[in-house]
């Protein structure tokens, strides 16, 4: 499954193996909210069971486990111990039903096996299921004392397989084999110069090919430690990172936009850098984290996470995602060419860290013969190499043949200090085709006059922006849908101002 152009890295078996044996008693994995720690010496031994666990109940070569582990520790030892054996990992947000796992077998065509922390419904056929212990990660007959011997190499290349949202349509799999995995991971570890002295904190989800890579993997290739929380909370966020020591954090736009207008920002002495992913940083978030250094990157699950990313010392450039990280990045016009520097179009990568294709041959037309993928995403690639996001191609709107970017109204509506988010989407007209439709949320907490507040977004935004970017309506609204990751979901807006 190795891409042509890759340079070989160590197997994650291989790399697990090693920590083991250099590193066993350093710590991996820190629970934020207990005393519980994972050393590099209990993965190993952890792995080599659930491996052994594996054999025995006939979970073949790239067989798909389902990971429904909600406990963070249990979850990386599960899902790196199916990788690691040449299995198929398949993680499962053990925020749905518990009937989740069944509906990813069937996307998947079937699975081998369910490891579970909580009660499933049992209605996969063929995929028997198995307990974690969550005290130890282990599988819940296998005490310390029952460990197995060091299990034989995996027969082949295990992998990862993540599902899109599929809010526009079936849901794309997506199967990031360890090599890509791993490409990745060691190209994150080395631009954010992780090292073993580093510890980072990640309260995103473990389903998510952002925490899975950036954090557990780019940890494990570093020979860091990475303290895990289910879920950010902002009470006692400074407090937190400073008691455990943390040196680097994991975020999301959602996750810094709270602590950016809700502060002040404590950040601890020890503190590297900030890296947010997962949705573009508004520019006026960014600004309020003051002088912390602050890595943002751009990436998809197509890419193993990361594509883009600030250089650790370069100066802020508002409005960009860095450079590339290992990829190429292309930007086309609308007839499929090569656009000049600087100009806006539909951004295309390349590289050992993008898929070649979907599960099952869906989508198809996104990748060229080349081996180039369609984003889906709107931006442009300065002369020297930066790269600028301009929305997704689906979020551009079309407002009587003029071209409004979402994120340029955003940025000034967010220029006001009541507003926590701003997302302003596509609403269909008789006329114009589409006008723009901003919604806001307000700053948590304080009490706010909504009426006073549209008045005041709205003569901002006529101070500030042209004619037809300036929104038709501006909404107060409480909060917006999420994605699992405090992504705002840009489709289901769309349809709400539609209705």
């Amino acid at each position: 499954m190795q891409q042509e152009g890759r340079s070989p890295e160590p197997s994650l078996r291989a790399l697990i193996r090693e920590r083991a044996a250099t590193d066993a008693d350093r710590v991996y994995l820190e629970d934020a909210r207990s005393g519980r720690i994972l050393s590099y010496g209990a993965l190993g031994a952890a792995v080599d069971a659930w491996a052994a666990t594996f054999d025995v109940i006939g979970v073949g070569d790239s067989g798909a486990v389902l990971v429904d582990v909600g406990d963070p520790l249990s979850f990386a030892v599960v899902h790196l111990a199916a990788v690691a054996s040449g299995r198929r990992a398949v993680p499962v947000d053990t925020g749905q039903p518990t009937t989740e796992p069944a509906r990813l077998a069937d996307l998947l065509g079937g699975a081998s096996m369910v490891v579970s922390d909580r009660a499933v419904d049992a209605t996969i056929p063929g995929a028997p299921a198995a307990r974690v212990d969550p005290a130890t990660g282990l599988p819940s007959d296998v005490r310390d004392g029952d460990l197995p011997g060091e299990s034989p190499d995996a027969p082949g290349e295990g992998s990862v397989v993540l599902f899109t949202s599929g809010s526009t349509g079936t849901p794309k799999g997506v199967e990031l084999p360890e090599s890509q995995l791993l490409f990745v991971a060691h190209a994150v570890a080395r631009h954010n110069r992780l090292a073993r002295d580093d510890r980072g904190f990640n309260s995103l989800p473990l389903f998510h090919v952002n925490a899975e890579v950036v954090g557990l993997l780019a940890t494990l290739v570093a020979g860091a430690t990475l303290v895990l929380d289910r879920r950010f909370r902002r009470t006692g966020f400074w407090e937190l990172l400073a008691e455990r020591r943390i040196t680097w954090l994991n975020a999301v736009p959602a996750i810094l936009a709270v602590l950016a207008k809700t502060g002040p920002l404590d950040f601890p002495a020890g503190l590297r850098f900030v890296r947010s992913a997962s949705a573009p940083l508004p520019d006026p978030v960014r600004a309020a984290l003051g002088d912390v250094p602050l890595i943002v990157s751009w990436g998809m699950t197509e890419g193993a996470s990361q594509i883009t990313a600030t250089p650790l010392d370069a100066p802020a450039r508002a409005g960009t995602v860095g450079v590339p990280v290992g990829s190429e990045v292309q930007v086309r016009g609308e007839d499929g060419a090569v656009l000049p520097a600087g100009e806006v179009g539909a951004l295309w990568v390349r590289g050992p860290g993008i898929v070649h294709s979907y599960l099952f041959g869906r989508a198809s037309e996104r990748f060229d013969a080349d081996g180039w993928l369609s984003t889906g995403d709107v931006g442009s690639v300065s002369e020297d190499g930066w790269v600028a996001l301009a929305g997704r191609s689906d979020d551009v709107i079309n407002r009587g043949g003029e071209k409004v970017y979402p994120s340029e109204v955003e940025d000034v509506l967010l220029g006001d200090a009541r507003v926590l988010e701003a997302v302003v989407v596509g609403r269909p007209d008789d006329v114009l085709g589409s006008v723009p439709i901003a919604y806001v949320i307000p700053q948590p907490d304080e009490p706010v006059d909504a009426e006073a507040l549209v008045a005041d977004l709205t003569a901002r935004a006529e101070r500030s922006l042209t004619r037809f970017r300036r929104p038709v309506e501006i909404v107060v609204v409480p909060d917006l849908p999420r994605a699992p990751t405090g992504k705002i979901q840009r489709a289901r807006v769309r349809g709400m101002a539609a209705s």
